[in-house]
């Protein structure tokens, strides 16, 4: 089985940070940033993906990354 990588570049070289982000209607007036997610992104060529930290049950987001 090949081991896999960045869908985009093929490294396996990955970083992530958390973020929070606005919403819409009223959250977004008062700037209530409570969206929070994991970005996943390659270190290499900088493609992300977004992972919604409340609904993720994964173990390990990287995994889900490099598929």
């Amino acid at each position: 089985m090949a081991e896999k990588g960045c869908i985009k570049c093929g490294s396996k070289d990955a970083g992530k940070k958390e973020v929070a982000m606005t919403g819409t209607g009223l959250s977004k007036i008062f700037d209530v940033q409570h969206n929070t997610f994991i970005v996943v992104y390659c270190k290499n060529c900088g493609y992300s993906e977004f992972y919604n930290k409340q609904s993720s049950t994964a173990s390990n987001i990287l995994d889900l990354f490099f598929g």
